[in-house]
């Protein structure tokens, strides 16, 4: 899967037929002393959290991005919480109010970064 010059194909083709195999999984070229450990610790099946199933050499994207319960921090209080849990929190959380420094109101937390426009 590399490009060779032509006049080392010959012993280039011998050494790979010898030594390299291709992954029936993700088709990578891997040494055959390692293919059982390859195949071991990348295309296993693991259980998420979430309790979703997949090879392991993909579970690290899944928790940093799509994974239901990673975690995530609230915009208004920077508390720590499962990403499916955020979007309740956050309406809650928001729908509070901080006193403004400037004219004294109340102001609702999601609100707080438009109120210095409109407070004058």
């Amino acid at each position: 899967k590399k490009d060779i010059p032509a006049v080392n194909f010959i012993i280039h083709e011998i050494h790979c037929r010898r030594n390299i195999e291709i992954c029936p999984y993700c088709s990578d070229s891997i040494p055959k002393s390692e293919m059982k450990n390859h195949i071991e610790s990348e295309h296993v099946q693991v259980t998420c959290k979430c309790r979703m199933k997949m090879e392991n050499s993909l579970l690290k994207d899944h928790e940093a991005s799509s994974c239901p319960l990673r975690p995530v921090l609230c915009q208004f209080c920077d508390i720590q919480l499962a990403f499916n849990k955020l979007q309740e929190h956050e309406l809650y959380c928001g729908a509070r109010t901080e006193p403004c420094g400037r004219c004294g109101r109340h102001v609702l937390l999601r609100e707080l970064p438009e109120h210095p426009r409109l407070c004058g």
